[in-house]
């Protein structure tokens, strides 16, 4: 078949992130900062070029890098999937650099505004790889280039807090990076390729003839591990609420959206694309995954209740979210795993949208992150009120949004699986909507009670790069809700392109 040109857009997607982060480290920090949120514009573009495109192809193909061919060569792999999640994700990091701008020249000092640029860049450029790849190897290299940069991104803020949760992050990752590392070792091993379907083909021979069992269920075990703890997922999440409720409001926007969204789809990729989703589910790991996630969307609430601050919070309320997916994943069905893929996209839109309008809500309150002082703040800040209001809302499940989709999705899919696991995940959806209304909605409420008496909040100065990236945030949270059917469409699409 001969090429056209727009199937060149995921190798000029991760290419021109690399290229900015080059460009951005001898660029003026000023210049350098619209840099980035212009290559997410354009990353964005391009891939909904692609999308088009491959909605009318109806299937995905696969891009030679280099002159040589499989099974040396190193492959990117685009699908419907891959291309609509490369939209959502650069969208994300173009608003969420915009909205922290005015925060960045604060919190971060003049001479280190280009690094952060440089960072930002090479998360976008991970993404895209993970996304693309068709080679395990390559898929770990920017494993290991997005733990960096997430470092970097955490220590950014200059204060004691911030070097403590990047050290504690930094240990947890590499931990989680090892294991990911012995399995892709592992499976080498045993197959001898690196190529994703070289290696899908050859479990499938051995698992067809009863050999290498116990190697392949501890392979998936160690991918399961390894990229559930990068993930944040409950009980290897101790890093999460200081990493993300300390840093700039950018970085918490990135860390939350894009970092630990990363790891999870590539999780999803390697259960579809390298082990086989047959073996996956005949194994027991999808029960760890169920049980982990569950026991996430619970615990992970509970914590949030009990934080007296807004950003950790919303922190913990990401490891409730990360429950949901792993728990859809668990279920052992592939309308779970589109319904996880959904409420990752979903989840992805509407963390970042709180953390942003966090951190403009705290700035109309004096600088106060603490609950008492909010009150009035959705008046003081309309824009960050209704972000946050309808972020929340998404998060609780109040129908139209994004969030409702996504539980009936996940709904759908227990019902599905049947079972036990039917019940437990029907009743887990039940319990922690409710707890997410407890604090969620309590703290809208908050938003817009009269301010405390005695209470003087200071003349705020806001940002129209923050009032711009608010509102598309509001739009976009929005359009997961009315969009839901085509995206989902996608997804199934995309996964049955996996297969």
């Amino acid at each position: 078949m001969h090429m056209q040109f727009v199937q060149n857009v995921p190798f000029f997607s991760i290419m021109l992130c690399m290229i900015c982060g080059i460009v951005s480290a001898m660029l003026p920090s000023r210049v350098a900062k619209w840099v980035t949120v212009a290559l997410g514009g354009i990353v964005a573009a391009l891939n909904l070029w692609l999308t088009f495109f491959l909605a009318g192809y109806g299937q995905s193909y696969v891009y030679l890098m280099g002159h040589f061919p499989a099974p040396w060569g190193n492959e990117i792999r685009a699908g419907i999937l891959e291309s609509v999640l490369a939209v959502c994700f650069s969208v994300i990091l173009m608003l969420s650099m915009l909205g922290g701008m005015s925060k960045f020249e604060e919190q971060v000092h003049h001479g280190k505004q280009n690094l952060v640029c440089v960072m930002l860049d090479l998360v976008l450029a991970a993404m895209m790889a993970m996304l693309y790849t068709n080679d395990l190897f390559t898929g770990y290299v920017f494993i290991e280039i997005m733990t960096l940069a997430a470092c970097a991104l955490i220590m950014s803020r200059q204060n004691g807090r911030t070097l403590v949760s990047a050290i504690r992050y930094m240990i947890m990752s590499l931990l989680g990076s090892g294991l990911t590392l012995l399995g892709i070792t592992m499976t080498y091993n045993v197959t001898g390729h690196l190529l994703m379907e070289n290696i899908q083909e050859t479990f499938a021979k051995l698992h067809a003839t009863g050999q290498y069992q116990l190697p392949i269920t501890v392979i998936v075990g160690l991918f399961f591990v390894g990229l559930g703890i990068k993930s944040a997922l409950y009980p290897f999440h101790t890093w999460l609420p200081d990493a993300y409720g300390y840093s700039t409001p950018t970085a918490s926007a990135v860390l939350s959206s894009i970092i630990s969204k990363a790891y999870i789809f590539l999780l999803i990729k390697i259960f579809y694309r390298v082990i086989g989703i047959q073996i996956v589910m005949e194994n027991q790991v999808l029960t760890l995954a169920f049980a982990f996630g569950i026991v996430g969307m619970m615990m992970g609430s509970i914590d949030a209740i009990f934080s007296h601050d807004l950003r950790r919070m919303v922190a913990f309320s990401s490891v409730a979210q990360i429950g949901y997916i792993y728990a859809g994943l668990g279920l052992g069905v592939h309308v779970g795993y589109a319904a996880a893929i959904f409420h990752m996209v979903m989840h992805a839109f509407a963390k970042s949208a709180l953390f942003m309008s966090a951190s403009a809500l705290a700035d109309a309150s004096g600088n106060s992150k603490r609950f008492s002082d909010l009150r009035g703040a959705g008046f003081r800040h309309p824009a960050a009120g209704v972000c946050f209001t309808i972020a929340s809302m998404s998060l609780v499940g109040v129908p139209v949004l994004g969030g409702f989709v996504a539980k009936m999705y996940l709904s759908d899919a227990a019902i599905t699986a049947g079972g036990a696991r039917m019940w437990i995940m029907l009743a887990a959806l039940a319990v922690s909507t409710l707890l997410n209304v407890l604090y969620l909605m309590k703290t809208v409420v908050t938003l817009y009670r009269p301010a405390r008496e005695g209470f003087s909040a200071p003349a705020v100065k806001r940002s129209w790069r923050t009032e711009i990236a608010l509102w598309g945030f509001v739009a976009a949270n929005v359009l997961v809700g009315l969009l839901a059917d085509p995206l989902m469409q996608a997804i199934r699409s995309g996964l049955v392109m996996f297969d």
